[in-house]
């Protein structure tokens, strides 16, 4: 197999709902797919930041990012994503790539398609010379035990290894740290609907 990362343009529309509809099938709601519009505003917008990879030639996944610049805010996904679009909440001179989405179709998973999607993203950060790599990071696992310890309890659990949880254990193998629980980020009944703001700082930035 070989991988295969690169921008997305509006031609790969179809590729691309693709991906989502294998990624998210029903019950997931069909109008939370990315739209052509959608697509074409995150290509307009910030071209550097869309991505699909490719399996062998086949659309494999797909990743969405944006800059903005970290302020310790609190914020939710439609905030940040501006619903989807980014035209209205990209900062050209921000300190941070925010990566929105990432997806991969079930049949690709389990071959490195994310892991080389976390890669291409990293080294955009380290390219473009920005302060970190962030994404609000559902917790599936916790919408479970919410009425026996708080969020912030749960995540130091997680990050610690003493518990496990399907996305956030991930994104720390990634090389990502917790920053701040964020409340109301996403209607995630899973993760009590929130979210964990997490960073990969860039290695070659002195901090």
């Amino acid at each position: 197999m070989t991988f295969t990362v690169r921008c997305y343009t509006a031609d790969d529309y179809d590729s691309l709902l693709l991906i989502q509809r294998e990624a998210f099938p029903p019950p997931f709601p069909e109008d939370l797919w990315w739209s052509r519009e959608q697509i074409i505003s995150h290509v307009e917008t910030y071209p550097e930041g869309a991505m699909i990879a490719l399996c062998d030639g086949e659309p494999a996944g797909s990743a969405t990012s944006l800059l903005v610049t970290y302020t310790g805010k609190p914020h939710t996904w439609e905030e940040v994503s501006d619903r989807g679009f980014i035209r209205g909440s990209h900062e050209p001179n921000g300190d941070s790539l925010y990566g929105i989405d990432l997806c991969v179709r079930p049949s690709f998973r389990g071959r490195g398609i994310a892991q080389a999607l976390y890669e291409a993203r990293k080294q955009l950060v380290v390219r473009s010379g920005l302060v970190r790599f962030m994404a609000g990071c559902r917790i599936p696992g916790y919408g479970a035990i919410a009425d026996q310890m708080d969020a912030e309890e749960y995540v130091r659990q997680v990050a610690s290894g003493t518990r496990r949880d399907l996305v956030l254990s991930f994104m720390l193998k990634q090389g990502m740290r917790p920053l701040q629980v964020l409340d109301g980020y996403l209607d995630d009944e899973e993760s009590n609907h929130k979210a964990v703001l997490v960073e990969w700082p860039n290695p070659h930035l002195d901090t």
